[in-house]
């Protein structure tokens, strides 16, 4: 990386860290999280996005290009050749099952049946490998045969290359065009990992009523578990946050939430708090009645994306002294708007929700893939010039890479003193031999609690 595009990265960073921490910054960061139309702005077809990592990087180089103000960029995040090496029965591709142009779609059932509650609360691995991913993971579904076993293999290769095209692509940015992520990691409220891949959101309404003690439970055990998700791909620099979208606490009554959402969902970010790291929540849907119980949070800690069914005034009142907000432009407005309507509602957003900082002004939860570009044009602009605050800040990156007094160790199915007792003992370095082992178990663990996203 020269110089210029340390610079350039570094002040990038920094006006995003210190937006996240709610501290002064010397302008609003231009920093979406999920931005699909940068996808599409090249020319690229969603499968050639999803399936060609080269065609991917091209497609964000001219989008970098054509809006060098952005401050962090991230679209995609599927590979399907690993989705296909398994046969994920979770998503719809676009080429594959839906026209090249087409949004992938996600594939919700009953993956968990009501009565193997039990089964997860006991023992969460067994369940994964020997119940749920032969049911997600069509490749897998006839066990024991050459095939599925065959699978397993493909998946684990899929996984490293999907790795390093994303190691490789984050590198890219950042060291030739300076551009930083908006998070890094994801994970799952435990109780959405129940409502999305395992029961269904008819299958968890149902429990509510019917089995609502083993949902508390289920949801309790499920911390650890999406705690060791996070952390395994996490940033271990801690420099972006730890991204995790919000799926079903849309459906619920306050009572609910209060009662099987929130509980553990707020455990598993105290936990990633203590370590260190920042979150970056997506409230999707419309978080009115529930976001209050961000306040019950350590202060600057976790960026909320309001959705666009939510109300960016009212979360700045209720929730954005003590959290940075993201949002404030309905998606409509990118797709059907002008570019002057745009600069007005921005305009309008930066001297009112934005006057004191605490935002920063974007869609909700996404700039979408139909976005003209004019209007993004327009948004920039409009942030830039009215939503600058003092230009005598010098943005710089924050070094959180110490940060966090709790130190959580990652799981593994078969530890290694297990391991080293089946050898009888090692003749050699034994540190040798056991960092291995257990890199590759860290690695495998954190491989099949992923498809839950």
């Amino acid at each position: 990386m020269s110089e210029d595009t340390k610079k350039i990265y570094e002040e990038r960073l920094g006006r995003y860290q210190a937006a996240i921490a709610l501290e002064p910054v010397d302008r609003i960061p231009i920093a979406v999280g999920s931005n699909y139309f940068a996808e599409v702005y090249s020319g690229n077809t969603n499968q050639e996005t999803i399936y060609d990592p080269e065609k991917w990087l091209k497609a964000e180089e001219e989008f970098v290009r054509a809006f060098p103000e952005i401050d962090v960029l991230r679209n995609n995040r599927i590979y399907a050749p690993m989705l296909d090496a398994v046969g994920c029965r979770t998503y719809k591709l676009p080429g594959r099952d839906l026209p090249p142009r087409s949004q992938f779609q996600f594939v919700e059932d009953e993956y968990m049946k009501p009565d193997e509650y039990d089964v997860i609360i006991n023992d969460p691995m067994e369940f994964m490998m020997d119940r749920w991913l032969p049911r997600v993971l069509g490749e897998l579904s006839q066990e024991n045969t050459a095939r599925a076993k065959m699978a397993l293999i493909k998946g684990g290769m899929a996984q490293v290359m999907m790795g390093e095209v994303m190691k490789n692509r984050a590198l890219h940015l950042q060291n030739k065009f300076g551009m930083p992520q908006p998070m890094q990691g994801f994970f799952l409220a435990p109780f959405d990992v129940l409502a999305d891949t395992l029961r269904g959101l008819r299958g968890i309404l149902l429990d509510l009523y019917r089995h609502a003690d083993k949902v508390q439970e289920a949801c309790d055990v499920l911390v650890d578990e999406m705690v060791n998700l996070a952390l395994a791909t996490a940033d271990p620099l801690k420099r972006y946050p730890i991204f995790v979208p919000t799926h079903k606490a849309c459906f619920l009554s306050p009572k609910q939430f209060e009662q099987f959402y929130w509980p553990s969902f707020k455990k598993t970010m105290e936990k990633l708090i203590d370590a260190g790291y920042t979150i970056r929540a997506y409230l999707e849907g419309n978080w009115g009645a529930h976001w209050k119980h961000f306040l019950e949070l350590p202060k600057g800690k976790v960026l909320c994306d309001i959705d666009t069914q939510g109300d960016i005034f009212k979360a700045k009142k209720e929730i954005g002294h003590h959290q940075c907000l993201a949002g404030g432009i309905p998606d409509t407005m990118f797709i059907l708007n002008t570019p002057e309507e745009m600069r007005e509602h921005v305009k309008m957003l930066c001297e009112t929700v934005a006057k004191d900082g605490g935002i920063i002004i974007n869609g909700g939860c996404q700039i979408p893939y139909d976005t003209k570009p004019e209007n993004y044009r327009a948004m920039i602009d409009a942030v830039i010039e009215y939503g600058t605050y003092d230009t005598s800040i010098k943005p710089t990156p924050k070094d959180n890479s110490q940060s966090g007094i709790k130190v959580i160790e990652p799981k593994m199915l078969t530890p290694w003193e297990v391991k080293k007792e089946e050898l009888g003992g090692v003749q050699g370095d034994e540190d040798l031999i056991r960092s291995s082992w257990e890199m590759f178990e860290k690695m495998g663990y954190a491989w099949v609690w992923q498809w839950v996203l």
